[in-house]
């Protein structure tokens, strides 16, 4: 049970995607009584919150905005409460527990998102236990993918570019037995206030290496709700924190995969079944893009048995909902598969029952016919067929993301900069650190400083910034000639932070630093120096210095003239800066025609939707009403 609102936001990063809320204004925390219910709800869902005012608790379901609620409420605030609380998105369930089952059993049916009338715990545990195993399995995280078009990088989902790009990354890292030590540690703090769950723990603790990774994952414990939300929100720091989970779990498959196709497990293509609940605009975007790509982001589970998808998929409410029914039914061809996959039914926890087939992260398949089950009021059968190693549009998306996020690097070092990439900048922080710890080639260090400088000067903490640039520097500065071209690099970054706080100065005097360095190292046409001369002009334009600034721009130009094609679209952005000097100085003939330039060139290169042509032309737009 949590109080504390900082401890909620920690438990909402590792508990189940269901918030449980006891609701009843007789609760008595200290008695033995309310502890023991607390207890055995903690062994179905580890954080439960209690109220005891109906207010309190409608304030907070309301507040929530990335999980569902399933809501245990006493009969008499049931009445009340229900009639305001049952409408609201967040709730997925309700669960009245009372002492007068048939008085209340009259009223509950004008309301579907009631699941029951309870009059003792054990039942109403038992009820929570499948509702929320349902919601585990309609959150599972997709992306989808629209084949038929060509896709920028800005245009591929996030969770399809970081699930393909994280896994493959952590695969090839050699986990020590100090990250499972980390973990475990990690999760006690997480879990202190829950005693079932430190129990757990402690087993994991003591049986993580006599038990099989699959093992661990179907067993019901913190592991599997934890990796399924930290894909799911694709949360950096708990990915990490369970890299070694991933991959164990990964090469497990992987291996059950060869073991059986080689004895013979998998001779021909075979179905296999997964149900569950989809929102109503998420099945809308499905719908649009039949014959392309839809990536499971987790480790995806399924049945070779129709009826055990049709469970999850046929619920109740799915009629009174926002949701549809959903009954994939996949086709695998085990010879050509870009993913592998095991049956796991002799060594998972649930047993042979529901004949489970695993599949390993980020599994991808071909969406095929999508068409409503007439036996079903709101379900839809979606056929799909996994991608095979011939998959042309699925190798090229690969590619592309390879190519976006940091392909030269490797380890833990491209897991901090995909961090960084994905905005999860102080995870990323944490694992430059732990790269410094490990370091002891200068040349090393130096680039992670600069990459800690980086990704500082985009947060805007620009004092950090310039200390690592400065770092950075201090060691190129040691183990490089005065003049290299890297130390050009440096100076030039410590110049950009000072432009970006405003500290023009010390801004130029940096810059002019790595102008000095180009000078003495590259040809006197070289692009590098319109770089250079571009930022001086800037700098020199914000301190008021227009005839400088004018200068500065104009060589930049010549050197641009010299070295890229007339229409190039860095010529359009130099004449326009040119063009907003001359504006400064009043000079507005000069200012039209640099602006008119600079939009000729933009409409001749860029998109007529690109932000520089846009610019471009209202700057003129604005010039020509000053004449």
């Amino acid at each position: 049970v949590f109080h504390s609102s900082k401890k909620k936001t920690n438990m909402a990063k590792i508990q189940n995607v269901l918030f449980l809320i006891w609701l009843d204004s007789n609760i008595d925390e200290n008695s033995t009584d309310c502890q023991n219910t607390i207890s055995q709800l903690q062994q179905v869902i580890s954080s439960v919150n209690i109220f005891t005012d109906g207010e309190a608790c409608l304030r907070f379901v309301k507040n929530i905005a990335d999980a569902q609620v399933c809501l245990i409420i006493s009969g008499t605030l049931g009445e009340r409460i229900v009639p305001q609380i049952h409408n609201l998105i967040q709730v997925d369930s309700i669960f009245i527990f009372c002492n007068n089952k048939t008085y209340h059993e009259k009223w509950v049916k004008n309301w579907p998102k009631i699941k029951g009338v309870f009059t003792e715990i054990k039942s109403i545990c038992t009820a929570v236990k499948t509702t929320v195993r349902q919601s585990e399995q309609d959150s599972i995280s997709m992306s989808f993918v629209d084949t038929n078009v060509t896709l920028s990088k800005d245009q591929i989902e996030p969770s399809f570019m970081y699930t393909t790009i994280l896994k493959e990354i952590l695969l090839t890292i050699q986990f020590e037995e100090q990250h499972i030590r980390d973990y475990i540690e990690y999760c006690r703090n997480m879990f202190a206030n829950n005693p079932n769950e430190l129990k757990l723990i402690d087993k994991f603790e003591s049986q993580h290496r006599t038990k099989s990774a699959v093992w661990w994952y179907t067993y019901e414990c913190f592991l599997y709700v934890m990796l399924n939300r930290a894909l799911r929100q694709m949360d950096g720091n708990i990915i990490i924190k369970m890299g070694f989970v991933i991959t164990y779990l990964h090469q497990q498959i992987d291996e059950l995969y060869r073991e059986q196709v080689k004895a013979g497990k998998f001779n021909k293509s075979f179905i296999v079944y997964r149900g569950q609940k989809m929102a109503k605009v998420e099945f809308e975007k499905l719908q649009k893009i039949k014959n392309g790509l839809l990536s499971f982001n987790n480790f995806l589970s399924t049945s070779k048995k129709r009826e055990i998808g049709m469970n999850f998929a046929s619920s109740n409410d799915i009629v009174h909902s926002d949701n549809v029914g959903i009954l994939f039914v996949m086709t695998i061809e085990p010879h050509q598969s870009t993913t592998s996959f095991a049956s796991v039914a002799h060594i998972s926890d649930f047993g042979t029952s529901e004949d489970e087939i695993l599949f390993a992260m980020h599994s991808v398949f071909r969406i095929n016919e999508i068409k409503p089950m007439n036996e079903h009021q709101n379900v839809y059968q979606v056929n799909l067929t996994l991608t095979t190693d011939k998959d042309k549009d699925l190798q090229i998306l690969t590619d592309r993301i390879r190519e976006e996020c940091a392909p030269n690097s490797k380890g833990w070092f491209r897991v901090a900069l995909v961090l960084n990439k994905m905005g999860q900048f102080e995870t990323a922080q944490q694992v430059y650190e732990m790269l410094l710890e490990q370091e002891t080639v200068e040349k090393e260090k130096a680039d992670i400083f600069n990459q800690l400088g980086q990704m500082m000067r985009q947060r805007g903490k620009y004092k950090e910034a310039i200390c690592f640039y400065e770092k950075d520097l201090e060691i190129s500065q040691k183990t490089l000639s005065p003049n290299h071209p890297e130390l050009a690099v440096s100076y030039n970054n410590i110049g950009v932070v000072y432009e970006e706080m405003h500290d023009y100065t010390n801004a130029l005097l940096y810059y002019e630093k790595a102008l000095k360095i180009k000078q003495q190292t590259l040809p006197s046409n070289h692009l590098d120096f319109a770089g250079s001369y571009n930022n001086i002009g800037n700098v020199y334009d914000e301190m008021g210095e227009y005839a400088k600034a004018i200068s500065s721009y104009e060589q930049a130009l010549v050197i641009k003239q010299q070295s890229l094609p007339q229409t190039h679209p860095s010529l359009a952005t130099t004449y326009n800066n040119l063009g907003t000097t001359y504006e400064r100085m009043k000079n507005y003939s000069k200012a039209r025609s640099c602006f008119e330039k600079a939009v000729d060139i933009a409409q001749k290169s860029l998109p007529a939707t690109h932000p520089t042509l846009k610019k471009c032309q209202n700057d003129l737009e604005r010039i020509k009403t000053k004449m």
